[in-house]
């Protein structure tokens, strides 16, 4: 059953580490499954196709180096690595795939619910040469939410690595499509992007937004939307029918912002950089604020 931080506004629930989603991707350490303001739903899922929903994303999930694991590299096929906010995995061949169903030894997790927050964190043990301390507090405020992050180099070796939130989103369940308005605060130019899988061409990029001319009956994905250039960390989505929307800033400046989305969600993710020395720590974090359009 999640743990439901709620007020007059929003109902933001989330499910303990332990609960529903255990597969070897996303961070288990506050995993916030759905989100509603004022009964408007602003969360979706990664897959509506039918297959086991605990294999896949949700709500506002998080992940830690989503193009190689913490490790990976210098383990040996059949020994292990560390997935931040999971446990460790055991590697079994030679290139690391996020979407790859590795076998998993769970972190313990430690778990403080409130009426307004919850913090969860977990202890790693060490693996050649590294181990660290993660800390995540989840808190409502009146129409909008925070995550906080705080990790902890407690090995011997530097954490390089990166965390991003997929955030699937769709509001009021409604699909994908010319309803939505997305908007970033820095230039598009889809000449600098890594990629453009626009198969349809049914996803527009304008000046400093995103538009759809149709409903997207295939994924599609943009990748280094800032072209490379470090910018303020934030996105906003605006649903035009419901006249409800969703931003979220982070405290930090990023130089990676990617987009991934279907008929059913959209995906705006902000990266941040990570690179810890042993016996320091990071920390930062990212506020999601839901307002009515008028």
């Amino acid at each position: 059953m999640a743990h439901i931080l709620k007020n007059k506004n929003l109902e933001v629930y989330i499910d303990f580490p332990s609960d529903n989603y255990n597969f070897s991707r996303f961070d288990w350490t506050g995993k916030i499954v759905k989100v509603k303001f004022k009964n408007v739903y602003l969360s979706s899922l990664e897959r509506t196709d039918g297959l086991d929903e605990d294999l896949f994303g949700k709500g506002f999930y998080n992940e830690f180096g989503i193009d190689s694991a913490l490790g990976f590299d210098e383990t040996v096929i059949g020994g292990w690595f560390h997935k931040i906010g999971v446990g460790v995995l055991k590697k079994d061949n030679a290139q690391y795939l996020f979407n790859e169903k590795y076998e998993i030894k769970p972190l313990e997790f430690k778990v403080i619910p409130n009426s307004n927050r919850i913090l969860i964190s977990c202890k790693s043990p060490k693996i050649n040469g590294y181990s660290y301390f993660l800390r995540k507090e989840i808190e409502l405020h009146d129409s909008s939410f925070s995550i906080k992050y705080h990790l902890e180099n407690t090995g011997e070796k530097d954490i390089v690595t990166d965390e991003y939130n997929h955030n699937f989103t769709a509001i009021n369940k409604d699909l994908i499509g010319p309803n939505y308005l997305l908007r970033f605060p820095f230039q598009l130019n889809q000449k600098l992007f890594g990629d453009a899988v626009n198969p349809e061409q049914k996803v527009n990029v304008e000046q400093n937004e995103i538009t759809f001319n149709g409903i997207p009956k295939d994924q599609f994905f943009f990748s280094n939307l800032t072209g490379g250039e470090n910018v303020h960390a934030a996105w906003e989505l605006i649903n035009l029918e419901s006249k409800v929307g969703i931003s979220e800033t982070g405290d930090f400046k990023t130089d990676k912002v990617n987009l991934w989305g279907w008929r059913h969600v959209i995906s705006p993710e902000l990266f941040y950089k990570i690179s810890i020395k042993p016996g320091q720590s990071a920390k930062w974090s990212r506020n999601y604020n839901i307002f009515e359009v008028r």
